[in-house]
């Protein structure tokens, strides 16, 4: 069996994750479909320009799950985490219905698959981590 590949950023801004609202009503991650040949990397930097009109650099990957987008639809999810180049508005394109910035504990109550709540956790804490030493 083969899936599709979906390549998502973790993407703070001001503190908050950045989210977009997709067609079925969830909040995902910035990011989308691995083209041909491409980088994982430079794919998830390639949508997050086109998703959010912002410039990011790749810091490492934080996971990899399988997501039924629809019933026997499945979708390898692959999940970096990155930062702004340099802070700009974000813009949502037309691919979503809005975007969204919010805390760690407003991800809770938001439908969203539970492998993205997991990257945004684990992205927090290493970012948390990471500024202590």
């Amino acid at each position: 069996m083969r899936f599709p590949v979906s390549i998502k950023g973790v993407l703070f801004y001001e503190e908050n994750v950045v989210l977009l609202e997709n067609e079925r009503n969830e909040w995902e991650l910035p990011g989308g479909k691995l083209e041909t040949g491409e980088d994982p990397s430079c794919c998830v930097i390639r949508e997050i320009r086109e998703e959010l009109s912002v410039e990011t650099a790749v810091d490492s990957i934080i996971d990899c799950w399988l997501y039924e987008v629809l019933p026997q639809r499945e979708v390898l999810i692959v999940t970096y985490g990155v930062h702004l180049i340099k802070k700009s508005p974000l813009r949502v394109s037309d691919e979503h219905q809005r975007i969204g910035v919010f805390s760690l504990a407003d991800i809770e109550e938001l439908p969203m698959p539970e492998g993205y709540r997991r990257s945004i956790r684990h992205w927090a804490t290493f970012i948390k981590n990471k500024a202590c030493r």
